[in-house]
């Protein structure tokens, strides 16, 4: 079976920059993988060329065993759902937010309002439904961009630090909820964190960033067992063996 998601030896270069290579990555159906590394390890930018928002140098990225340079980049963002550090809504409710990328596939009327108030209940925010989107705090808005982005039922889920914005019992809560609806789900996903908490509660899977280049993947489990190199250890904050 094909992965969801394949990368092969990717360069993306910004300001004449190299800003991450990586020379294989795949993400299986139902997978959560975590990206971590420090700020400015290059994960955003990963992240963005994933999305096709940012044009790679070199390399080959597969959706579904089709290279994404054969195929139309707006065919293949309707299937991404994307959720930013800070939110993208519009001036209007929040149930006009939620329902606004099914409204863009054009998804009938009644789909649009069993999904949209299944997600405002599944994310805890069905009260707000009819409050402007502009009077929100910061956690009742990103839970309005999960809402919308589960809603349209993605085949890949791409998070960029969604919750580092956010004050701690904010955050904690929504991790609290994300996880239990990504399992419940099966929605396969990539997550960008510089948090290894954040990404160990998440993620099933992990892969480390550092300096742009992709240094090391595989569970939870399996890295912190066994970090590879000295720098990958330095991060996971594991002490020198004895």
């Amino acid at each position: 079976m094909n992965p969801v998601l394949e990368i092969l030896d990717l360069e993306v270069w910004r300001d004449e920059k190299l800003a991450v290579e990586v020379e294989h990555l795949s993400v299986n159906k139902g997978d959560v993988l975590a990206i971590i590394g420090p700020n400015g390890a290059g994960k955003s930018s990963l992240l963005l060329a994933i999305a096709r928002l940012l044009k790679p140098r070199q390399g080959t990225i597969c959706f579904n065993g089709f290279e994404l340079n054969k195929r139309s980049d707006v065919e293949y963002r309707r299937h991404l759902g994307l959720v930013l550090q800070e939110p993208l809504l519009v001036d209007a409710s929040v149930a006009s937010n939620v329902a606004m990328g099914l409204r863009f596939r054009r998804i009938g009327r009644d789909v649009i309002k069993k999904r949209t108030d299944l997600w405002l209940e599944r994310f805890g925010i069905s009260h707000l439904r009819s409050r402007s989107a502009c009077n929100l705090s910061g956690g009742e808005a990103q839970r309005v961009s999960l809402a919308r982005a589960f809603a349209i039922q993605p085949n890949l889920l791409l998070l960029d630090e969604p919750f580092s914005a956010l004050d701690a019992p904010t955050r904690i809560n929504l991790l609290e909820d994300l996880h239990r609806i990504l399992a419940e789900t099966g929605t396969t996903t990539l997550f960008i964190s510089h948090d290894l908490k954040e990404a160990s509660q998440l993620a099933n899977r992990m892969a480390i960033l550092l300096n742009g280049r992709l240094r090391q993947q595989g569970t939870p489990e399996e890295l912190y067992a066994n970090p590879i190199e000295d720098d990958v250890r330095t991060f996971l904050g594991i002490s020198e063996p004895n």
